[in-house]
């Protein structure tokens, strides 16, 4: 692993404790030579930061997976490795937990941690391109109404989804918004990208994983208003009757550094409270 010189920290204003303990964590690498750029408020896309990113060697993140996602689009044009510590909260991708913190972090000073690599999807809508770390997510918003979304998957249909909406997810996604709509978990580590749609009015349509070389584009087939298209919960745009969004893989991926004490399978059994013992 590369040799770390200059972190930046990233710390989620609104959750209690996130600037305290980023500003201890900053004094602690500051007392062992490490550069610091300590960052307490980001917009969505982390637009106001991208000098900040380009000048860090790895990014530690105090907040929940939201606040990683936004981390994730400021960082992901300069390779820069991200830490995500737990603040107690729910999060998959904030692995390390706060009581863990100084012993992860004197293990990446030696340069002996392993990361997993984590694909990324880009949406293209409205003339924009968005990068997305998690999921793109088709639907009517507030409202209860079902929309008509024809997908087509490499210029060939597949099907023209009746539901309350539709999720495309990458594998890291698949324990987000995906999972709860009875999508399957995937590894983070295998490139492959998930269609969900969201109560489908026919039951027979379910979760289906593409190669991640994969081109989907999802067409509104409906007369009325235009439907919200959200990247990674965060982001919004609106696509009109007969527009569409394409999905495909992005050039960029993420690192996310591993927990040095539990694997995957661990995380998923404490946080989805799987019971059993080893």
């Amino acid at each position: 692993m590369k040799s770390i010189k200059s972190i930046g920290i990233i710390a989620n204003s609104s959750k209690q404790n996130a600037v305290e303990q980023a500003e201890v964590l900053r004094d602690w690498l500051s007392d062992r030579g490490v550069k610091v750029f300590l960052e307490t408020e980001l917009n969505g896309d982390g637009s106001e930061t991208r000098e900040f990113a380009s000048v860090i060697d790895m990014v530690v993140v105090f907040g929940g997976d939201g606040t990683l996602l936004v981390a994730a689009r400021l960082v992901k044009e300069y390779d820069v490795p991200i830490v995500g510590i737990n603040l107690g909260g729910f999060g998959f991708m904030t692995v390390v937990n706060l009581n863990e913190m100084f012993h992860v972090m004197e293990i990446i000073l030696r340069g002996e941690y392993k990361t997993s690599r984590r694909m990324m999807l880009d949406a293209f809508v409205e003339g924009k391109i968005y990068s997305v770390l998690n999921d793109i997510v088709i639907s009517r918003g507030g409202l209860s109404r079902m929309v008509n979304l024809e997908t087509v998957v490499d210029d060939k249909y597949l099907a023209t989804f009746k539901a309350d909406g539709l999720i495309i997810s990458t594998p890291t996604g698949s324990t987000a918004y995906s999972l709860s709509t009875g999508g399957p978990i995937v590894f983070p580590e295998l490139n492959s990208i998930i269609i969900n749609p969201i109560c489908p009015h026919t039951l027979t349509n379910r979760p289906i994983m593409l190669p991640p070389e994969s081109t989907i584009k999802v067409a509104l087939m409906d007369e009325e208003e235009g439907v919200k298209v959200a990247m990674d919960g965060q982001i919004s745009s609106i696509l009109k009757s007969g527009e569409a969004v394409t999905v495909r893989k992005s050039e960029y991926y993420i690192d996310i550094v591993d927990s040095p004490r539990r694997g995957y399978l661990e995380v998923l059994r404490t946080k989805l409270g799987w019971g059993g013992l080893p």
